[in-house]
């Protein structure tokens, strides 16, 4: 298969493809699955950057992309700032842990960081990390089986009782604009 090369314009296809996944509404499909998010034009971070990890290694190869789950806490204040007051609202008092996926690729020798969970204020402008939609945690880089190393660490680390409620709430707000650069 042919791919794409480096410099502007594979940066500027690149760039196009990060932002029409960016564009995806935020929400479960109905399968947990890449295929599904396409079906059904909805998406989480997992299904998102899972996406976006095999066609970058595919039509970008030189951009090695590699998937990274962040174990963060979050608590109503970062929320609000986040995603708003309505998802603040489900944020525990002590707050919530919460396992977020996000990319990091090579750009011109250096590793930048892909978030593609929601819709941004600006453009991505294909040369620089782009806002992580979650707080500072510790990183978990992917091996070979992302999704069921995201969901040993779902059972490690959170409370599905707390965790789920502010999942749908993120769904139901993700069309209002969230401030992730």
């Amino acid at each position: 298969m042919e791919t794409d090369t480096p410099g502007a314009s594979g940066l500027c296809l690149a760039a196009t493809l990060v932002e029409a996944v960016r564009a995806i509404p935020y929400g479960r499909p109905s399968d947990r699955t890449v295929e599904a998010m396409l079906r059904e034009h909805r998406g989480t971070c997992s299904t998102k950057h899972l996406f976006l990890d095999h066609v970058l290694a595919d039509r970008f190869p030189d951009s090695e992309p590699t998937i990274i789950h962040r174990v963060c806490q979050l608590d109503r204040s970062r929320a609000r700032e986040l995603y708003g007051p309505g998802v603040a609202e489900v944020v525990p008092e002590q707050g919530l842990i919460d396992v977020h996926r996000y990319l990091k690729i090579s750009i011109e020798s250096r590793r930048v960081d892909i978030d593609a969970t929601f819709p941004g204020t600006t453009p991505w402008d294909g040369l620089s990390s782009l806002p992580l939609a979650c707080g500072p945690g510790r990183d978990h880089p992917a091996g070979e089986d992302p999704d069921a190393e995201k969901r040993a660490l779902e059972r490690k680390y959170c409370d599905p009782i707390v965790r789920e409620p502010f999942i749908v709430a993120l769904a139901s707000a993700s069309s209002e604009p969230v401030q992730t650069g």
